[in-house]
This record gives structure tokens, sequence and C-alpha cells, in this order.
């Protein structure tokens, strides 16, 4: 490429550069210098941000716990977790609806599982799916940490679509009444006709949807919009540590299959 033609794009470059700039730290943060880190450590983000948390809260109190994971986040290595302001939401929606059994598909590392867990009515359950068995390995540790036994929260690795075709038989789970999808959103659409097509969410039940605007889910949304089988509401809010990128959590309430 000539200097002349590359010249006629600078200005170009810089536009995109200054617009999308916090696009570009996320980037780095997230690919680049957690890249550099995984190799350099030997360890994943997940297992250094606990190892942080060992040090730093004590055990037994998972509001502490999620305050020193916020604090790792902004000030040490991003997380890419829920972050408090949606778990807030979170906590407000789980203590609104005192579901009795709850299905979290996309553990991470445990933060928005802690979330759910405390404010759970006594009795209720809640059933929580990651895929990778690394990361799964890093949310049991927290979540026993934290407080809670198996009986009131369980961790299944897996695959969420086989995961859900087999609540029933494997899991003895007739309804859920609460659903966080929390994995990955083009996944979201297929799940959620899983739910549908094996019965599991009764009428009323609530199903939350993390990250529909960024990456985002489109198809998921226009599903639940047009399908006629949900009321739908959106909450606004920006990703932790980068609130200039916007994002939003989905609250779909299912009305039957109609």
């Amino acid at each position: 490429m000539s200097p002349a033609i590359a010249l006629a794009f600078l200005p170009l470059v810089v536009t995109l550069l200054v617009r999308y700039r916090h696009h570009f730290r996320l980037l780095v943060h997230t690919v680049l210098l957690r890249s550099l880190r995984d190799y350099l450590s030997g360890l994943r983000v997940e297992e250094r941000a606990f190892s942080y948390v060992l040090t730093h809260a004590l055990p037994g109190d998972p509001t502490q716990i999620l305050t020193t994971l916020d604090h790792w986040s902004s000030h040490c290595e991003y997380l890419s977790h829920m972050g408090p302001a949606k778990g807030q939401i979170l906590i407000r929606l789980v203590e609104e609806k005192a579901p009795a059994c709850v299905l979290e598909l996309g553990t991470h590392c445990g933060y928005s599982t802690l979330h759910i867990a405390r404010a759970l009515p006594p009795g209720s359950r809640l059933l929580t799916v990651e895929r990778d068995p690394r990361t799964a390995v890093v949310a049991e540790k927290l979540i026993r940490l934290a407080g809670f036994d198996e009986r009131k929260v369980e961790l299944i690795v897996g695959n969420s679509e086989e995961v859900i075709t087999s609540l029933r038989a494997q899991y003895q789970l007739s309804r859920v009444d609460l659903v966080l999808l929390a994995h990955r959103p083009r996944c979201y659409l297929r799940d959620l006709q899983l739910l549908e097509g094996h019965a599991l969410l009764p009428v009323g039940a609530t199903v939350l949807a993390d990250h529909v605007l960024f990456p985002g889910a489109p198809r998921f949304l226009q599903y639940a919009k047009s399908c006629g089988r949900y009321r739908c509401r959106l909450h606004h809010t920006g990703l932790p540590d980068f609130p200039a990128i916007k994002d939003g959590i989905a609250q779909l309430t299912y009305s039957g299959p109609g």
C-alpha cells in the first residue's frame, strides 16, 4: 500500500478508534492481557480471582466474597462477570419472585450464583450449569466457600442442551420458576425453546437473559417479543468496569404455550 493510500485511510482509522475506544480497551483486557497472564501464570483468570478471594474474604460470607470479586475485577484483572449493577437487579427479582427452583445456565466463576443463592427463600433449590470443567471447579469451590451446600446449590458440569433434556429423569425437576441465561447468547433461543418443549416452564415463570445487547442476542429477543408467550421487559445497564458499553438484562414472564 502506498503512503498516499494509507494517509487517505488515516481519518477513518482515527474516527473508529475514538468511537470504539471503550470496545478496544475491553478487547485489550479480555484477550491480549488475559492471554499473556494465562501464559505467564499457568492459571486462568477465574483461578487467579479465586486465589485473591481466599486471601481477602471471610469464608461463609457471600456478600464479602462478591465485594472482593468486584474489587478484583476493577483493580486487578477484568473478570467478565455480571457486576454489581446487574447483581442488584438479579437480587431484587429473586426476592420478588421467591422461586422454589432456579435454573442458571452459565455458572462461570459463580458470581451470579452467589447473588441468587443468598436471595432465595428457605427451602428453595438452585441448579447451575457450567460446560467448562476447569471453570466449574473454581465455581464449586467459591460456592462452598460462601457457605452453600449441595442441597441449596447443585452445580452440574455439562452442555446446557443435554442438561435441559435430562432435568426430569436425572435431576427430578418437573418445573423451573426462574431461569437465568448467562452462558452463550447464541444458545439462548435454542435453550428457551427446549425449556418450553419439555414443559419445564409453569405459567408465570421468569426467564432472565444477560448480555442481550452486548454481545447481543437479537434472535432470542425477536422470538420473545413476537411469539406471544411472554411479557417482556429490558433492564438497561452497562458492562461492569466499562459503563460506556451498553448492555441489558431481558426479563420474560411466561404466559403459557398459547
